[in-house]
């Protein structure tokens, strides 16, 4: 089965990219850019016919929450119109796309892990461009998965672990929010149970699914920061502060917890412990 992979330079698509090495089952092709725009019809249906594509997964997305906020039509470009021509492509293929999607879907005012069914309701722009996104795949997408994450890091590309990290090394003090809620997800983590999906997925079925995704366990980034900085052997101290004290463009949400029930139970996934998946990460990584 031919794969194509959108957005590949990402942390997921590099995660992806490491992994796909090892397989033999599945071929995979990959594409960023400048070589592949998701926002080029003619562009992806060219790149889908040359490589007789069974699959589509889209790790292509624009994630620059703050910014997003500033230049809303980029985000909806990509985030929604993107997520169109790919679904266009798939469908004239008649093949599966997998979708990565966001807990920023959810506003964040639950206290209990939020389910696939629960209503979504997007804090800022960026929220809402990944929502019209599932929805456009929804619509036109023959035959799809929608994989909703949550505080995504790897020793690719730029994110949270790895600003801790500099940070720390940088300063002797640092202020962290400590009343956002979530659950950190290493994206090789993420990227293993795509391939393991691809390896198993039936393709004389039509799929017609949303799954939540994230390691397992729950933290504020304050506690993300102060297991990031004990494992590196950090001295920088940690001042828990509260969102208001940390004004961002974009409004987070405050509890993001995905409930994962439902792809542990269609997959079989063996989901490791957030902790558990940091420390392997930051043992790879100097």
């Amino acid at each position: 089965m031919n794969v194509l992979v959108t957005g590949c330079r990402g942390q997921l698509g590099s995660e992806l990219k490491v992994l796909a090495a090892k397989r033999g089952s599945v071929k995979f092709f990959f594409y960023d850019l400048p070589e592949l725009d998701i926002t080029d019809k003619e562009g992806v249906n060219r790149v889908c016919s040359e490589h007789d594509t069974a699959a589509i997964v889209n790790c292509a997305a624009y994630t620059a929450v703050d910014r997003a906020e500033e230049e809303p039509g980029a985000a909806f470009q990509v985030n929604r119109d993107g997520s169109s021509v790919l679904a266009g492509a798939a469908k004239e293929r008649n093949a599966l796309l997998v979708h990565v999607s966001t807990d920023y879907v959810f506003d964040g005012k639950s206290f209990l892990p939020y389910r696939e069914s629960d209503p979504v309701s997007p804090l800022g722009v960026y929220g809402r461009s990944k929502w019209e996104g599932e929805e456009c795949i929804r619509r036109i997408a023959p035959s799809y998965m929608i994989l909703r994450t949550s505080w995504l890091y790897s020793s690719y590309g730029n994110n949270f672990v790895k600003t801790m990290m500099r940070l720390g090394r940088e300063r002797e003090q640092l202020n962290v929010v400590f009343d956002q809620v979530g659950t950190p997800t290493f994206a090789a983590d993420l990227a293993a149970a795509v391939i393991s999906i691809l390896d198993r997925y039936d393709s004389g079925r039509v799929y017609a699914e949303t799954y939540h995704y994230s390691n397992e366990g729950v933290c504020s980034w304050y506690d993300f920061a102060k297991v990031i900085m004990k494992t590196k052997g950090l001295k920088c101290t940690l001042l828990p502060v509260e969102t208001s004290e940390y004004p961002t463009k974009a409004e987070r949400p405050h509890y993001s917890v995905l409930h994962k029930g439902k792809i542990k139970q269609h997959w079989a996934l063996d989901i490791p412990h957030w902790q558990e998946s940091l420390e392997r990460m930051l043992g790879q990584y100097c």
